[in-house]
């Protein structure tokens, strides 16, 4: 098959104690990966999407937060010296943590095998949110690969995020699952806007399909905005590209899984970002509360 191209502070991690933080630092946009089932290429999507945000010229950092089973660094074929287990450890802070991944895409793994990760508390969730307030690294997008499922940690990590993708292929598990992951979201942590993709279908309608089958039931029992965000073609230069421990995005840009991203990054960069903070739990929440300081009327008049 010929190629389709010819060439944190410990201890404030620890009590959920908010950083400093850098007022003067734009805040990112940070987009939350997740799926109500694994199995689905929540991954996959993370470091694809991230790869082609960088592409576009975004200054990206991929964040892992699967805490007992991580594997985007695996996936990208890199060796951490350090992963946020050594930031609850205390034997590291968390800028130690971010790698330097292909074309300039920053990473910062999670721990594989580590099931004291599993169990942290709800306050420890919320101090890892917090400790990005004063990560000095300068960032336009963050991308938050989750782990599966409905934990607290999982939960905690979308609420902190302006936009969640909820990330369903065709498995009517991962749909059921996908509900299930939307409806606590929204009645337990008031998120109110959610962008599903389908992945790995076999033509454009099979994903407006999946979207369909979870709005219609979504629309009748919870208030949740879904929007569609659009498909990933089941592709065979994905999975050579995952075997190579690269992105498809940079391995084989002209596959179709690869436009699909393309195209999928672009229009996130349209997204409109909120206003001012919807919570005490957001990443950066401190960048937020500059940005809205700067821009409001009594600012612009002084």
């Amino acid at each position: 098959m010929p190629s389709p191209d010819s060439h944190p502070n410990p201890s404030q991690v620890a009590t959920g104690t908010a950083a400093t933080g850098t007022t003067g630092t734009p805040a990112p946009r940070v987009i939350a990966v997740a799926s109500g089932k694994g199995g689905v290429g929540k991954t996959s999507v993370s470091i694809n999407l991230a790869a082609a945000l960088v592409n576009a010229g975004q200054r990206t950092l991929l964040l892992d937060t699967d805490l007992g089973l991580a594997n985007v660094d695996v996936m990208l074929g890199l060796s951490p010296r350090f992963t946020l287990a050594d930031v609850f450890a205390g034997r590291c802070e968390l800028r130690d943590t971010v790698l330097e991944g292909p074309n300039g895409l920053m990473i910062v793994p999670a721990a594989s095998g580590k099931r004291h990760m599993t169990e942290l508390t709800p306050q420890q969730h919320v101090g890892l949110v917090h400790a990005f307030s004063e990560l000095d690294v300068p960032i336009d997008t963050m991308v938050v690969d989750n782990a599966a499922g409905i934990a607290d940690g999982v939960l905690t990590f979308c609420q902190a995020a302006q936009d969640v993708v909820v990330v369903v292929c065709d498995e009517p598990a991962s749909v059921t699952d996908a509900y299930a992951l939307i409806k606590v979201l929204s009645r337990e942590r008031g998120v109110t806007r959610v962008q599903v993709l389908a992945n790995q279908v076999q033509h454009a309608v099979e994903g407006r399909q999946l979207f369909e089958k979870l709005e219609r039931v979504t629309s009748r029992f919870l208030d949740v905005t879904l929007s569609y965000l659009g498909a990933i073609p089941r592709d065979e230069w994905l999975r050579r590209a995952i075997q190579r421990q690269e992105s498809v995005v940079d391995a084989f840009p002209s596959a179709p899984a690869a436009l699909a991203f393309r195209d999928i990054a672009r229009r996130s960069r349209q997204w409109q970002s909120p206003a001012a903070p919807r919570g005490h739990v957001e990443f950066f929440i401190e960048r937020i509360l500059g940005q809205a300081s700067a821009n409001s009327p009594r600012s612009a008049a002084a």
